[in-house]
């Protein structure tokens, strides 16, 4: 089994920037193959694509946050990162960890964020 634990979310004015982390622990055979992602639910709506990393660095972003926020990937700390800048209200949202594997798929807890504006 693989555990994902989300951390650095909070409440933060538009504009400013946060830091969201998750790292990885368990059954871990090749973090270097392993993908991994960030997904966002606002209140009332389903469950989105935020941004995604490839074993080998590939990146894809949505559209609604190209530009702004940034996906790395730490493998010798088993971890991944989802720097946010200038955030908007719109980003409001849990945020999941997602990371995939020959063994299967695997789902952080989640973590709050609120932009005000």
């Amino acid at each position: 089994q693989v555990q994902l634990v989300e951390s650095g979310g909070g409440l933060v004015q538009a504009g400013e920037t946060l830091r969201l982390s998750c790292t990885a622990s368990g059954s871990i055979f090749s973090i270097n193959t392993m993908g991994w992602g960030w997904y966002r639910q606002a209140p009332g709506k389903q469950r989105e694509l935020v941004a995604r990393i490839s074993g080998g660095g590939y990146t894809i972003y949505a559209d609604s946050v190209k530009g702004r926020f940034t996906i790395s990937r730490d493998n010798a700390k088993n971890t991944v990162y989802l720097q946010m800048n200038s955030l908007k209200a719109e980003d409001t949202g849990v945020y999941y960890c997602y990371a995939t594997m020959m063994a299967g798929d695997y789902w952080g807890q989640g973590t709050q964020v609120t932009v005000s504006s």
